[in-house]
């Protein structure tokens, strides 16, 4: 996907409204699949689930990313602008029917719907992100992150309110929403130029990877890295909470706080990685956030949410700085780049609750969040083979 331009202005200019249109396709989707953490604690009580089941519901949401890659080779040839506008309300249907579901199967078949309207949105948004965001595409990158990380917050808050109004089963009304949103977000981004340059020869999946193998090799060692540790945060942070005594909707409020200060990472540090470097933020980032993580395991009272904040502001934050390295690098196949990245990103996070899971079951929750901390450091070093910047 490319844009039409005839002008040097247009390749380097920072398209403020377009920008933000797709980053508001961004934020509402993201709003309604972020429901599952939050009700996790009432699905695991009303099904009776093991929390290796409960962690495989989050595998079963992710799934789908195994497809990522192919749904970027066909971005780079057709235009899926209609996809991007489908996706917030394809999600809130499925994520809304959540509380009413009768069975374990009836949720994991849910979530994979979920899962592939993900996959719609996920794959094509950011290189139309990059695209219009000229030759600030860190600042880019941290504007879309900032709808899906302020969607994260608002998320729980909703699901949250809306479990206390209207009672698990009764949430499924707030699709509307979602799906009003949809044609809003059409009516948006349908002039966006974004269509494929005609003429472009198909690029296969085998050679983007070894064109870009360079960067795609020490970029899955930190995503693994920092899996674990992410569903934690994401996926059992309020089940953390409630088995700490905590009330459900304080799990709830935690994990608010969490992605709010997220959400001010994300937009920060892909905008400062375009001045100082993308490897660099990156060492700092995955440097300091496993010892919050463990600070959070050992703090009490009312020291704990500040912590979270601060693991929050620092993790969350590396996720656009990896997206605009992908970007830079990936010559005449963004998408097709971006939907291998975004197949590894999400296909190891697809396992990581899983795997989490699987250890609070055996260990408990306590040391499983322990090990994620820990595994989180080996993606320091790995920064070291990432390619050079070409941002700073």
């Amino acid at each position: 996907m490319a844009i039409k331009s005839s002008t040097c202005e247009s390749r380097v200019t920072f398209h403020t409204d377009q920008v933000l249109s797709v980053a508001g396709a961004h934020l509402v989707h993201d709003v309604f699949s972020s429901f599952l953490s939050p009700l996790l604690p009432l699905i695991i009580d009303k099904l009776s689930l093991s929390m290796t089941l409960a962690g495989s519901l989050s595998f079963y949401q992710r799934l789908p990313s195994v497809v990522n890659p192919f749904i970027g080779m066909l971005a780079d040839r057709v235009d899926l602008r209609l996809f991007i506008s489908l996706a917030p309300g394809v999600t809130a249907v499925a994520m809304s029917l959540l509380g009413v579901a009768p069975s374990y199967a009836v949720a994991a078949v849910l979530l994979l719907v979920t899962g592939l309207s993900s996959a719609a949105l996920h794959v094509p948004g950011p290189v139309m992100v990059a695209q219009v965001s000229g030759d600030q595409v860190g600042k880019g990158m941290s504007v879309w992150m900032t709808g899906g990380e302020l969607a994260r917050t608002l998320g729980p808050l909703i699901a949250v309110s809306a479990v206390s109004l209207l009672t698990l089963e009764g949430i499924w009304p707030i699709m509307l929403v979602g799906i009003a949103a949809s044609f809003v977000i059409y009516s948006r981004i349908k002039d966006t130029p974004v269509r494929p340059p005609r003429g472009r020869a198909h690029i296969p999946l085998r050679q983007t990877w070894q064109d870009m193998q360079h960067l795609f090799i020490p970029l899955t060692g930190i995503i693994f890295s920092r899996s674990l540790m992410a569903a934690a945060l994401n996926t059992f942070l309020p089940t953390f909470m409630t088995n700490q005594g905590q009330s459900f909707e304080s799990g709830g409020i935690a994990l608010v706080l969490y992605q709010l200060a997220g959400t001010v990472g994300a937009l920060a540090t892909g905008t400062l990685s375009d001045r100082i470097g993308r490897k660099w933020m990156l060492s700092v980032t995955l440097g300091i956030a496993p010892f919050l993580m463990l600070l959070f395991l050992l703090v009490e009272g009312w020291l704990v949410l500040p912590v979270l904040m601060l693991i929050g502001l620092i993790s969350i934050s590396t996720t656009p700085v990896m997206m605009a390295m992908v970007q830079e690098h990936a010559n005449d196949q963004p998408a097709t780049a971006n939907g291998l990245y975004m197949g590894l990103s999400f296909v190891i996070s697809a396992t990581a609750p899983l795997l989490l899971g699987f250890l609070a079951d055996a260990l408990g929750l306590n040391t499983a969040f322990a090990a994620s901390a820990v595994v989180a450091l080996i993606g320091v070093p790995l920064v070291h083979w990432l390619p050079q910047d070409t941002s700073a």
